[in-house]
């Protein structure tokens, strides 16, 4: 549509030129003609709608609204086909196409932005115990002007109850919240080349999934677990203070007097429920990794050389791995995840740096 118009505005506009070039006479004379034609159609009909889409189109109208202009309006009856009313109805058409102010058609306050909304449904959705007064003044803080009465809006809206304590401490937060004061112990263990049995006692900071190898031995008596249970207090040392639980099960090689050594350090011991592993499911996940990413892989020798293969592994636990709670940081590093950035191939390259005879790999890049 508007192609046809405007290409009915240019062949009109070409035959102007036309026409003011003519003789006086001729011009007269197509004037009369046209004149007549108009009389011999306005008797045989009546009345011209000027919205019927079969007698004028698009351009034609606005044609003959614009020549309007150019004739004095006593004259319009027997130049046009049309009533003067209708030719006054095509110009103001034309007017309320030009002049239209849309940007007034939403009168009142301009819209919340989107990423403002998906703010405050995610500080809603973090924060419990937010109302929408506190949301608000959080969001005032971050540099966001908006009414409480616009949060609570948009808390309604949303299916969010714009009222604190929506719902209660999920388990996911409340160990989420404790994790960095437990540290959890469990026994693995590993078959020698021989057919022997040797036993492993681990122990996993749930905070920082930092594991630890207390000793391998092949009759792990209550004797050697208190040993092991001094041997790592110590190696804590300061870190023990941030501790409060031990979570570990009712194996009967733990007793009374390993848990003293670390009830000596205000740490409260926590057993799991009988054949119960779930109930110690961080321990349990470490002992998994370290089956398969370990001893499934190798054949064990004897107890020193279990020594020495799980030392060397938790080494690149602790110190390289990255985990998935932390943010795919290993338990030892202390720095914050840094930007990812796209390393370039022909710039740096890639250096492998092999573990247990190639079993692990460990990758840095290099200049």
């Amino acid at each position: 549509m508007p192609l046809s118009i405007v290409t009915a505005l240019v062949r009109n506009l070409i035959r102007v030129p036309a026409a003011v070039l003519r003789s006086r006479v001729a011009k007269d004379a197509e004037v009369l003609a046209l004149r007549h034609e108009n009389a011999v159609l306005r008797r045989q009909i009546a009345r011209v709608r000027y919205e019927s889409a079969d007698r004028y189109e698009s351009a034609d109208r606005i044609w003959l609204a614009v020549l309007s202009r150019l004739v004095p309006r006593e004259r319009w009856r027997q130049v046009f086909a049309v009533t003067p009313t209708t030719l006054l109805a095509w110009h103001r058409r034309l007017v309320s196409r030009k002049w239209t102010f849309t940007e007034r058609r939403h009168p009142g306050r301009p819209p919340t932005a989107p990423t403002v909304k998906q703010l405050i449904l995610r500080l809603a959705r973090e924060n419990s115990t937010w109302g929408h007064r506190r949301i608000q003044g959080e969001l005032a803080r971050l540099g966001h002007s908006i009414a409480p009465s616009t949060v609570w809006e948009i808390l309604q809206s949303s299916g969010v109850d714009p009222a604190p304590h929506r719902s209660g401490l999920t388990w996911r937060q409340f160990l989420t919240t404790q994790a960095h004061g437990i540290i959890a112990a469990d026994f693995l263990h590993l078959d020698t080349v021989a057919l022997g049995r040797l036993y492993a006692l681990i122990f996993i900071e749930h905070g920082t999934r930092r594991l630890h190898l207390a000793g391998v031995t092949a009759h792990p008596t209550a004797q050697w677990t208190v040993q092991q249970a001094r041997n790592l207090s110590m190696t804590l040392g300061c870190r023990m203070d941030s501790l409060r639980f031990l979570l570990r099960d009712r194996d009967t090689k733990y007793t009374d007097a390993s848990d003293a050594v670390f009830q000596a350090d205000d740490v409260q011991i926590l057993l799991s429920p009988p054949q119960a592993p779930k109930a110690n499911a961080i321990c349990e996940r470490a002992v998994g990794t370290l089956r398969r990413e370990l001893l499934d892989r190798i054949l064990i020798y004897n107890e020193a050389h279990a020594q020495a293969v799980l030392a060397e592994y938790i080494r690149h636990y602790n110190q390289h791995r990255p985990h998935q709670s932390r943010r795919q940081l290993p338990p030892d590093s202390t720095k914050p995840p840094a930007p990812a950035t796209v390393t370039d191939l022909q710039a740096h390259r890639i250096r492998r740096q092999p573990l247990l005879g190639g079993l692990i790999n460990q990758y840095q890049r290099t200049a």
